[in-house]
């Protein structure tokens, strides 16, 4: 018997209750982004899409096979055209779809060391309105339009609270941050609004380069350069006070040698992406290279590390 879950924002359902749950609702009518995937990327999958109160992942796994179903569902066919431009896969209309059911709402805010707070604003009023609700700290609006972070999955909600520390003893400071792998933009604005005077981020997803560029604007923080980017083609040319790459650990592996080098001595490279099972072998590659891990953080199957570079 086949095994569904739903990805945050949903509750989880088991098959049976999903289906009784489908069967009383009216009939609405929604669409449906499919394709079939390995199950070692299920979590990968789950990580792109959490926090987005817009779409709903649905993740069908078999038990003794290797291949999973992902799905997203959403109201707005332009949503689930925009996965299929990225990652290929079918689009359906479907019916008796209740998205009320389905969705949580919007995400509430997340308030990180007491000195920055994300939220959804999107326009100027909700962002005026965060504002004067959080007064004394910077506001990180950033609206979950494609998931491509919004701080709620567990490894951005910690590299932020890694990023707020390091940032601190810098202050007054003139310091630069370069984000791989920028997905929305969220912690580049982020060390924008903490004082770094310079800041790059890259992204091999045209898109998320696209959305980490409107969500700079929003923030005021249009300085930051964003740009298209493979991490493991790329070069380092520069050295950064902070390196954060929130990446996937196969990726963190082959690119390490690049990641480490754009850090300047003494500066401090931050990791994130990596599950449990990944992380003994995955950090061990950079410590080859002369980093010293200060502080390594589990949040339920995730693992993100805060390190030295070599001086």
């Amino acid at each position: 018997m086949s095994r569904v879950r739903i990805a945050s924002p949903a509750p989880v359902l088991k098959n049976k209750e999903l289906e009784g749950t489908f069967s009383q609702l009216p009939n609405l009518f929604m669409f449906v982004w499919s394709k079939l995937s390995s199950e070692k990327w299920s979590d990968a999958w789950e990580e792109r899409f959490t926090g987005n109160p817009a779409l709903n992942l649905v993740i069908t796994t078999v038990p003794g096979r290797t291949t999973i179903r992902v799905e997203v569902y959403a109201e707005k066919r332009k949503d689930v055209i925009a996965i299929q431009k990225m990652f290929g896969g079918s689009v359906r209309e479907i019916k008796n779809r209740n998205w009320a059911a389905l969705s949580a709402g919007a995400m509430p805010p997340i308030q990180v060391r007491g000195q920055l707070v994300v939220c959804s604003a999107r326009t100027a009023a909700e962002l005026k309105q965060a504002r004067s609700e959080h007064e004394g700290k910077e506001i990180i609006a950033i609206p979950a339009d494609m998931a491509f972070g919004t701080g709620h999955h567990a490894t951005t909600a910690t590299v932020l609270r890694m990023l707020v520390d390091a940032a601190l003893p810098l202050r007054g400071r003139s310091w630069k941050m370069a984000d791989l792998g920028c997905g929305s933009g969220i912690l580049a604005i982020a060390a924008a609004k903490l004082g770094a005077t310079k800041i790059w981020g890259c992204d091999f997803d045209p898109k998320a380069v696209e959305v980490s560029e409107d969500n700079a604007r929003r923030n005021g923080t249009p300085e930051i350069k964003f740009t298209e980017t493979d991490i493991l083609k790329w070069k380092a040319r520069e050295q950064y006070d902070i390196v954060i790459a929130n990446i996937f650990y196969d990726i963190l592996e082959a690119g390490f040698p690049q990641i480490v080098r754009s850090v300047r001595p003494g500066g401090t490279l931050m990791v994130s992406g990596i599950l449990k099972t990944q992380a003994t072998a995955c950090l061990a590659v950079a410590t080859s290279l002369g980093v010293h891990w200060d502080r390594v953080v589990t949040r339920g199957k995730w693992v993100s590390a805060s390190g030295t570079a070599p001086k």
